[in-house]
Order: structure tokens, then C-alpha cells, then sequence
């Protein structure tokens, strides 16, 4: 057994490392950081600056910003990715507390391979979006219902805590609020049984919830923001099924290993021989994680890594399914677990994708560094053209958390922010900041729909800069989806150096 585990945190610490530093830039982990850093200068969300998700995420993350002010992005992704670790080692408790005691150590092992030897999982838990601290809540509120049973002062005081936790990852991002609803409607069902537990989490879900929305709903301001806020996600509109369907295969190959377990467990038909209690949790888990699969799948476009916070719980039940069985072979099952999650992993398309740029006809475009690394040397380029700046007029905001700098108002959102027509003109004609860096992203999404704004009026408001700037550089195959980024430098600022 200390064998596998020995691989198990072998393979995790080089792939966390891999997630970490050469994961692909993400622009959502621009504007989420920004958001942090707004709310530790003490603004708040919604009713001081435009924001899209749940309210947690920004004031936690807000006690790490001098992290990120002295490390950069890749400071935020080493507190995230501990964020995703410790989701991860939840899941693992959780998966050891739903089997028989002497298969404890074997299903926990498992969910670690699921989870800590995935690549895109750890990817998506080390960049930071909401996934991490999401996913962490979760394990935790699952974890704690574990030991809300027998009815007592200590099974209270547990499931009070497990619906004050998913509360908070309701509070993280607002899908995973079902959870509430499927935990609570399964306890109601077992209520001679369970049903003290049953009004201690929703007491406990019920103040969470009050913590985390009761400001912004009686702050006029802020709750009209709230709601601007769900009104942008429901404005997109819209539906795929060529988009949806892909979506659901995507999933499925990136978290293969995970299914092939469960499709096995299942195939074995008989039930597991744990606790009466014990079962109804992993039946809750795997209840919770369809329920959060089919509400993100109402999306107009739902990606798939949007169901990265709830794949623990999916892999806490394939672990139970398959190693809680009387019939299980632990040495076998474990090496049939390592072997596909290193096989998934090795087989992923990831690396490849972090390495190149694609294909010009017959030659692969390598990349000369990862893209982290080109962040931080772009962000150097920027503090030699303008020593010890504070302003940079960008939308692709991992610059700006790069560099330390902040951004004209209305620019919080990044590619995603709402400025009319007429705002653009003005914030653009008044020449606002030194430096300006502007990728293939500027100027080009029409939110909320998230159309493409007609190329005719990108091109005008590259005039209007042109009036005020100067190229000072280009750089090729820059961030996200590898655009050209421009750094720009102010007219009346060069001729004052000269």
C-alpha cells in the first residue's frame, strides 16, 4: 500500500507543478484577482465595481493579495492550487469514512489517483477561477455530514457546519446552491432517522446563506448589481447541442479514468456492505453531483470544466462503488486505478497544448517558453517603458496583476466588461494611461451576448488610440488562444523623455 501511495504524490507533485507553471493563461484568472484586490482596497462587489459570480471568492482571496503583489500570477496559482490540494485530501476523507474500515485506506488512494494524478483536474484547480475554493467547500460540507449521525450535541454541531459549507460554496458559485436542495430533500426523506440532522444543516445552510448574500440584498446598490449580475448570465442566451454535446465528451475524456471505475463498480451489481449511513451520504454525493451536472448543463454554453468543483464527488462514488464492495480486489483495483490515471494523463492533450501554438501546414509552431513565463517577461518590458506605474489600460487583466497596476473604472470585467458605444470613445480619446497592452481580445467582445463587435468599430477605436500612442513593440502568440499583443506608449510621454 505505501507503494502506491508513494506514486500517488509522486505523480501529483510533478503534475501540480506542471499545472502551475506551464498551465495555459486563462483570462478569467485576471479579473477574478483584480476583484480580490478591489475588495482588500476595501470596495465591494456589485455596488463599487461590476462583478459576474458569488461574492466569496473576492473576499478571500483578498487576504492573500500581497501575495500576488509581490509573486505575480504565479504567487495566486501556488494559494489556489492549496486550495485544490486540500479539496482534494477532503474528497480522499470523505471516500475513507463512506467504506468498511479496513478499506478506508484503499478508497481514499483511489479518489487521490482520480483526482491528484488528473492533470486537467489539478490544471483547473491551480489557475484562479472559483474551482478550487469551490471544490474545497464542497468536500468539506459532504465530509462533515459524515459525522452528523447518531442524533446528538456533536452530530448537531456537524450538520450545522456541513450546510454552513455549502452555504459558502453556494456563496463561491451560485450553481452549486442545488446542493443545499439535494442534501436537504435527501435527509427530509430518511426523516425518522435523520431528522434532527435534517434541521440542523438547514439551520446551518440557512445562516450561511444569510452571511454570504444578506449585505448585498439589503444594501439597495449592491443588490441591484447582484441582480445586473444574473441578468449578464441570462442575457447570453442562446443553445448549441452541437456545443452541449461536445461539451459532455469532452468531460468524459478528460475525466476517463473516473468513469471506467464507476461503469466497472456498477457492472458488479451488488451493493456495498458499509453502514446504512454511510450509504445514503454516497448516495447524496452522487445525487449532488447530477444534480450540479444538470443544472450547468442548462448553460447556453456549458463548459465543461464548469463541473470541475463537483468531479470529487463523482470520484468519492466510483471509489465506494467499486472498493466497497465484498467482492473487491484491493491490490488489483488500486493497480487498475493507478494504471488509468497515469495513462489518461500521460495520453492528455494538455501538455501539448501548453507546448505549441498548433500547426503551420506541416510544421508544429513551438513555444519558445511557457506562457507564464512570457507573462512575466512582458510585464517587465512594461515596468522598463514606464518605471514604477500605476495605471495600464488593458483588457487582458493578468497584466495588470502582473505588473501591480490598476485599470481605467469600467475595465474590471476585462474582455467581459460592459462600456457602451460612447463610453469606449471617451475612455479611449482621453488618453488615460502611459502604457497601454492590447492582445487580439481588446475591443472585440460585446457583452453580455458575447457577440463580436463589428470589426468596422474595433478599427475606429484602434484610430482613436492611434491619435495618442505609439507601438513601442509587438508580441507574437501572447496569452489566451495566442493573440498578437501591442504595447503602446503615450505621444506626449515620449517626447518628454526626449
Amino acid at each position: 500500500m505505501k507503494r502506491y501511495w508513494f506514486l500517488a504524490a509522486f505523480g501529483f507533485v510533478v503534475l501540480a507543478f506542471a499545472a502551475v507553471w506551464l498551465g495555459a493563461l486563462n483570462q478569467d484568472e485576471g479579473w477574478y484577482l483584480y476583484a480580490a484586490r478591489l475588495v482588500s482596497e476595501g470596495k465591494v462587489p456589485y455596488r463599487d465595481f461590476f462583478y459576474t459570480q458569488a461574492p466569496v471568492m473576492p473576499i478571500v482571496y483578498a487576504a492573500f493579495n500581497s501575495v500576488w503583489d509581490s509573486f505575480g500570477l504565479l504567487g495566486a496559482r501556488i494559494v489556489t492550487i492549496c486550495f485544490g490540494a486540500a479539496g482534494v485530501a477532503f474528497f480522499c476523507a470523505l471516500a475513507a469514512r463512506l467504506v468498511p474500515r479496513g478499506r478506508r485506506s484503499i478508497a481514499a488512494l483511489a479518489v487521490f489517483l482520480l483526482l491528484g494524478s488528473n492533470l486537467y483536474h489539478l490544471y483547473f484547480v491551480a489557475i484562479p477561477k472559483t474551482y478550487a475554493l469551490a471544490s474545497l467547500f464542497v468536500a468539506i460540507g459532504f465530509f462533515l455530514l459524515t459525522f452528523a449521525r447518531p442524533p446528538s450535541v456533536r452530530g448537531a454541531v456537524f450538520a450545522f457546519a456541513s450546510g454552513l459549507s455549502l452555504a459558502f460554496a453556494c456563496g463561491t458559485r451560485i450553481s452549486l446552491g442545488v446542493l443545499l436542495a439535494v442534501v436537504g430533500i435527501g435527509l427530509l426523506v430518511s426523516l425518522r432517522s435523520w431528522c434532527r440532522t435534517f434541521l440542523w444543516f438547514g439551520l446551518g445552510g440557512a445562516l450561511g446563506l444569510a452571511v454570504v448574500y444578506g449585505f448585498f440584498l439589503c444594501d439597495p446598490s449592491a443588490r441591484s448589481g447582484l441582480l445586473a449580475a444574473q441578468a449578464y448570465h441570462a442575457a447570453r442566451g442562446g443553445f448549441d447541442p452541437v456545443f452541449t454535446v461536445g461539451s459532455v465528451s469532452r468531460l468524459v475524456r478528460w475525466y476517463l479514468p473516473m468513469f471506467v471505475l464507476l461503469g466497472l463498480g456498477f457492472a458488479r451489481g451488488r451493493e456495498t456492505d458499509g453502514s446504512g449511513d454511510a450509504l445514503l451520504v454516497a448516495r447524496l454525493a452522487f445525487a449532488g453531483f447530477l444534480a450540479v451536472f444538470l443544472v450547468q448543463m442548462l448553460a447556453p454554453f456549458p463548459y465543461e470544466d464548469y463541473q470541475v468543483p463537483v468531479m470529487g464527488l463523482l470520484a468519492v462514488f466510483a471509489a465506494v462503488v467499486f472498493f466497497g464492495r465484498p467482492a473487491a480486489v484491493p491490490a488489483r483495483g488500486l493497480l487498475l486505478t493507478l494504471g488509468l490515471a497515469w495513462a489518461a494523463t500521460f495520453g492528455s492533450p494538455l501538455l501539448e497544448q501548453w507546448m505549441t501554438n498548433g500547426q503551420d501546414r506541416f510544421w508544429t509552431l513551438k513555444k519558445d517558453r511557457c506562457e507564464l513565463a512570457q507573462l512575466r517577461d512582458v510585464a517587465r518590458i512594461i515596468e522598463e517603458e514606464d518605471p514604477n506605474g500605476d495605471m495600464l489600460l488593458t483588457q487582458d487583466l493578468y497584466l495588470a496583476i502582473e505588473t501591480g497596476r490598476k485599470v481605467p473604472e469600467g475595465l474590471e470585467m476585462g474582455p467581459f466588461s460592459m462600456l457602451s458605444d460612447e463610453e469606449w470613445r471617451r475612455l479611449l480619446s482621453s488618453a488615460p494611461c502611459r502604457i497601454a497592452a492590447l492582445s487580439g481580445y481588446s475591443f472585440a467582445i460585446d457583452p453580455p451576448r458575447c457577440d463580436e463587435v463589428p470589426v468596422e468599430r474595433q478599427m475606429e477605436y484602434w484610430k482613436l488610440l492611434k491619435k495618442d500612442y505609439d507601438l513601442v513593440m509587438k508580441e507574437d502568440a501572447f496569452g489566451q488562444n495566442a493573440t498578437a499583443l501591442l504595447i503602446l506608449r503615450r505621444k506626449a510621454d515620449r517626447t518628454d523623455d526626449r
